[in-house]
């Protein structure tokens, strides 16, 4: 080092001494400061990894959703065909299910009907009680109250049968309910 370059660096060093360079106090602050920075960046991943994991959790859940109930418009759909095979077997007369003739047909009918409830148990897919229970908007549709000697508010008929598919209502039970008489 020559002669100029070490008065340069004194002079350098003088005028940083003279200018504030810092000194013990500032450096506390900036640590100070650097571990409230850190701080802050600790939360930051940590509320970033919390979001992360509740959009995680959501999208789990849709995906259940969506597997659980995918079936949802086929299966209002095949209502309407359980709804005629059960009108069709209670339209035959008693002595048409004792004829010779009409027993293949009768029986099969039945075992179509009962197949048919044997798929919608394995889907989820569950009758609403209704007779005999208390009227509940979130299940039936009353459509005629009836004179009854029965408390007021109770299903006493059914005009159309109600569904659940799994915790949810398919469609509402269709229902006459009993008034004072």
């Amino acid at each position: 080092m020559n002669e100029n370059e070490s008065a340069h660096d004194m002079m350098a060093q003088d005028e940083m001494i003279a200018e504030g360079a810092p000194s013990e106090p500032d450096t506390n602050t900036q640590y100070a400061a650097l571990e409230a920075e850190l701080a802050e960046a600790k939360q930051a991943v940590l509320y970033a990894q919390a979001e992360t994991q509740n959009v995680r959790r959501r999208m789990e859940k849709d995906a259940q959703d969506a597997r659980s109930y995918a079936a949802t418009a086929f299966a209002r759909d095949v209502l309407s065909v359980a709804d005629n095979l059960t009108r069709a077997l209670e339209a035959i007369p008693q002595d048409l299910r004792d004829d010779d003739k009409f027993k293949g047909l009768v029986v099969g009918l039945e075992a179509t009907g009962r197949e048919l409830d044997k798929v919608f148990e394995r889907n989820g897919i569950s009758r609403i009680v209704a007779i005999g229970e208390k009227l509940d908007p979130n299940k039936h549709q009353a459509m005629i109250e009836l004179p009854s000697d029965q408390e007021p508010g109770t299903i006493i008929h059914e005009m159309q049968a109600g569904y659940m598919i799994k915790d949810r209502l398919l469609r509402a039970a269709m229902v006459g309910v009993a008034r004072a008489a």
